[in-house]
């Protein structure tokens, strides 16, 4: 069996089983019903974050290969986040190839997995808990403008 045809039929059973067990806060479908590989997910904003009461739209691309390669992820929404790139482009360590970080800055254990779904990928988990980050960013950035100031 070819390695698309596998990604192909992979997507299309997470798709299935995202649909009859729908998680909180998310919802995905196909952006062409002939395209299995580019999802359209949309995402709520959980409460009590900047994010609270949002609806932010992305684009989730998934590779022939998958899942031995991660999808990227683009959002269509404007946001602002620490992860995601003025474009909509999301960086974030569960989303970059397995293996060992060339730069150095990320364990393996945080990069893509092949045991990974679009379910456990905790993508709306891990883009949105950065709000924890980003409260400490802007504290130390406040702290750091005070001793200019």
């Amino acid at each position: 069996m070819a390695v698309s045809t596998q990604a192909s039929l992979l997507l299309q059973k997470q798709l299935r089983d995202l649909s009859k067990h729908p998680v909180d806060g998310f919802s995905a479908g196909l952006v062409d019903d002939i395209n299995i590989f580019e999802w359209s997910v949309t995402i709520i904003g959980p409460p009590d974050t900047l994010y609270d009461g949002g609806y932010f739209n992305a684009i989730m691309s998934f590779p022939t290969n998958y899942p031995n390669s991660p999808p990227t992820v683009k959002f269509t929404s404007e946001m602002w986040h620490p992860n995601v790139y003025p474009d909509g482009r999301v960086c974030i360590s569960i989303l970059h190839a397995p293996g060992d970080d060339p730069n150095g800055y990320e364990l393996a254990s945080e990069r893509w997995t092949p045991v990974h779904t679009v379910r456990s990928q905790h993508f709306k988990l891990v883009l949105f808990t950065c709000y924890y980050y980003f409260r400490v960013f802007m504290s130390n950035f406040f702290f750091i403008e005070t001793l200019w100031t």
